[in-house]
């Protein structure tokens, strides 16, 4: 019997690397993986092409038909705040939206991070990164950033 346990519990933690290696993440015909958002992508595409006034149009119209969407409201709030001359009211407004929508946002909380940053307001800013700390069990891109953001707006600070 004891032969056979090492072998069987290889066997085992080999199993999921086996799985994930052949495609075995939900993917293909039968995926029950949720649909990409068409009109996240097609923000998330105008932004990286720095067309922000395009995303802000998108992201404003799906938020007339579906008000109680966290992720407009985040992105609609980034795309304003990326634009020219950007309204900090309506920044904070739609960020604040979605982090009443769904707390754990941890994209939200990032970028008024950074928005608080962008008028100055450090012990804001820093109280989004001690919530992205709780949140983010293992550090979370979202963290480092805003982490990363903070550290330079206090290196430029005057003592």
């Amino acid at each position: 019997m004891k032969g056979y346990f090492l072998p069987l519990i290889m066997a085992l933690l080999a199993f999921p690397v086996a799985v994930l290696a052949a495609g075995g993440n939900g993917g293909g015909n039968g995926s029950t993986a949720v649909p990409e958002d068409p009109i996240i992508t097609a923000a998330q595409d105008a932004s990286a092409r720095k067309d922000y006034a395009k995303a802000s149009a998108i992201l404003l119209e799906a938020l007339a038909k579906t008000p109680g969407n966290a992720d407009y409201h985040n992105l609609y709030a980034y795309s304003v705040r990326k634009g020219a001359n950007p309204n900090m009211d309506l920044v904070f407004k739609h960020y604040s939206e979605a982090l009443r929508l769904n707390a754990k946002h941890r994209d939200a909380h990032e970028y008024i991070g950074e928005a608080y940053l962008m008028v100055g307001n450090l012990g804001k800013a820093k109280e989004h990164l001690a919530q992205l700390d709780k949140l983010c069990f293992l550090p979370c891109s979202q963290y480092t950033d805003l982490k990363k953001a903070v550290a330079a707006y206090e290196a430029k600070r005057p003592r």
